[in-house]
């Protein structure tokens, strides 16, 4: 039980460490298919470094509200981690009903975030905070929609229970139905809950197109280094769903090459947000409910696929 246990926390310990790397990936991605030289993969590590060492500004209508989303952010992708299983590493802890509070904690995050861009008294942050409020009301009902879907099709109700699936050769067609329809869903969310294209551009600054950026236009220093950190765990965290719903986590396979497997796809994940983002523009604001619509049919047309 220890020597699971101390497996459990290396796997936390990678997908801490590893994080960042992810957004690196998509940019170079990016550079490369827009033909530039574009920036090293570590640049994020860098720009965390560079935060930490620089001394923060606060807005005069700030209160304790705004210092919450960095720290809160980072315990719940801590948190969310611990539930999650990393391949045959397993999860810190599990319990029936866990990935209920893997949904909890990132309603959580965005939470203090809102509260932290309201705290700063600008008209501009709030405008974010009220687009940010109405797509994630149409985002987290089909995130945990997805998590009960395949609860239901395996009959268990732990995540390191759920995830002793996964797609193989011999699968049925009701299998890679179910299965594929739930991973596009998902992706779908990733993009969306990642504020990445076509839902949102995490690199422009324009009044008309922005999200989630807006508000954290006031946070700087160490408190932008904890924002831009979680964000790369969640990005991170919605990469490990897709691949434990992918790939078979059992004892078949030795723990190198189950991490490894897993690592790639994470991996592979980024590379296709990365393509994503080069062939695609962003969505008008009137069609982003779109994104939401398809992602909830093919929840749907997956529960529809088993139902018993």
């Amino acid at each position: 039980m220890s020597a699971q246990i101390a497996a459990s926390f290396c796997g936390l310990l990678l997908s801490l460490a590893l994080a960042p790397l992810l957004p690196g990936i998509i940019n170079r991605v990016k550079a490369i298919m827009g033909g530039r030289r574009g920036r090293p993969l570590l640049q994020l590590y860098f720009d965390l470094a560079k935060l930490m060492r620089k001394a923060p500004v606060y807005p005069h209508a700030s209160s304790l509200f705004f210092h919450l989303p960095g720290p809160a952010g980072i315990a719940s992708g801590i948190l969310a981690l611990m539930v999650l299983p990393f391949g045959s590493l397993g999860a810190v802890f599990s319990f029936p009903g866990d990935f209920i509070l893997l949904a909890g904690v990132f309603v959580l995050a965005r939470f203090c975030l809102m509260l932290a861009a309201l705290d700063t008294g600008s008209a501009f942050e709030g405008m974010g905070t009220a687009r940010e409020a109405l797509f994630s009301a149409l985002a987290e009902p089909i995130f945990l929609f997805c998590l009960l879907a395949l609860a239901y099709y395996i009959q268990k109700f732990s995540l390191i229970d759920m995830f002793t699936g996964g797609l193989t050769p011999l699968s049925s067609r009701v299998d890679w139905a179910f299965y594929l329809m739930l991973i596009c869903a998902l992706f779908l969310l990733l993009l969306s809950e990642n504020s990445r294209l076509p839902v949102d551009d995490p690199n422009t600054h324009l009044e008309l197109t922005m999200i989630h950026e807006v508000m954290i236009l006031d946070h700087s220093g160490p408190d932008l280094a904890l924002l831009e950190y979680a964000a790369s765990l969640k990005l991170w965290i919605f990469s490990l769903l897709i691949s434990g719903i992918l790939l078979p986590n059992g004892t078949e396979h030795s723990v190198v090459i189950s991490v490894g497997l897993h690592l790639l796809v994470i991996f592979c994940i980024a590379v296709l947000v990365g393509l994503v983002e080069s062939l695609m523009a962003r969505f008008r604001m009137e069609r982003v409910p779109q994104v939401f619509t398809v992602a909830g049919a093919l929840v749907c047309l997956a529960a529809l696929a088993i139902w018993r």
